[in-house]
């Protein structure tokens, strides 16, 4: 085992799979000169060259239409997006195409390709940079998405999604890139569609994927302090989403607790709320809370920023409602 940064995990996924297979390469906006606007791509460049680690134009529905095309062709391709707010630009070529393609082509086509990079609020980039937007790409048929947030499941994800045949969205943190994991020496792979239970609990189940997971354990640290055991089970995978380990942790614990950074409506968390609700309603003890983003666009004051989204106190806040230990 090495403890390295969840950036280097990428990087060695990335590096392991090109070795692997020569239809793999990358393409992007910095990803080869600059060796990537968060250095996950460092060093790639000089190992494979310029015809498998690829500069772009700022032209995200160009690039990723390139990156459709070259899948549908016969290679996997990875297009890394310097961040998924400018990922809007491209979901034409995601949804209509990439998305579509074994089914508008009766079977006859497949499109392996991965859509990567940083998802979710950062710091100081106000409300058109610091968007989660999980809940689109989740949307649709035809797409599988997964959000690490640890290392050892960033490499092991990403090279699920590069060997997969169907287009993978693989949702990153910018703030957790410099986050350090254990990760092992050797080959493995974290399979797509599997959640991961990382702390036992007895209590509550708090549901959470992507960057919340830290805020998720520090809570379940707090709720420990006043007797509450806290089971926080990490997605992974949103779509195929493993709904059996949800609902065994919650047949467990009787109550639940979901977390997510994005906007309450129509988000993943609200409909894995509902999905709690309808199969486990006669174990639950009390309704499922969401912690979510509060429904506002992001403000660029810091103090206002950090308010916005979810936190320790607002998990423990709706862990001791939903153990009636206060109201509302």
């Amino acid at each position: 085992m090495a403890e390295i940064a969840i950036r280097d995990a990428l990087r060695q996924a990335l590096e392991e799979e090109m070795k692997r297979d020569e239809r793999v390469f990358i393409m992007g906006e910095e990803v080869a000169e600059y060796n990537g606007a968060y250095k996950v791509t460092r060093g790639l460049l000089d190992t494979f060259g310029p015809k498998r680690v690829m500069d772009t134009p700022i032209a995200e529905l160009g690039f990723t239409g390139v990156g459709v095309g070259a899948a549908t062709a016969g290679l996997r391709p990875v297009v890394e997006w310097m961040t998924f707010n400018f990922a809007l630009l491209a979901l034409d070529q995601v949804i209509n195409n990439a998305a579509k393609m074994r089914h508008m082509s009766g079977g006859q086509l497949k499109c392996p390709i991965v859509f990567r990079g940083p998802n979710g609020p950062a710091e100081y980039l106000s409300s058109q940079h610091s968007q989660a937007l999980q809940s689109l790409f989740v949307h649709i048929p035809g797409l599988k998405v997964v959000a690490p947030a640890t290392a050892y499941d960033a490499k092991g994800l990403l090279k699920s999604a590069i060997r997969d045949d169907n287009p993978v969205v693989m949702l990153e943190s910018e703030m957790s890139y410099a986050w350090t994991g254990e990760v092992p020496d050797e080959e493995y792979l974290v399979p797509i569609g599997e959640a991961d239970i990382k702390r036992e609990g007895s209590d509550v189940s708090l549901i959470v994927h992507s960057k919340p997971l830290r805020v998720a354990l520090e809570a379940a640290d707090e709720l420990e302090k006043i007797g509450i055991s806290a089971e926080v089970v990490d997605l992974r995978s949103l779509r195929p989403l493993d709904e059996e380990t949800i609902y065994r942790s919650v047949r467990k614990t009787n109550r639940a607790v979901v977390i997510d950074e994005a906007w309450p409506m129509a988000s993943v968390g609200s409909h894995v709320a509902w999905l709690i609700s309808s199969n486990c309603f006669d174990e639950l003890d009390a309704q499922v809370e969401l912690v979510s983003s509060e429904d506002v666009p992001m403000p660029y004051n810091h103090t206002l920023e950090l308010a916005v989204q979810p936190s320790v106190d607002k998990i423990v806040r709706a862990v001791k409602k939903v153990s009636y230990m206060e109201q509302g």
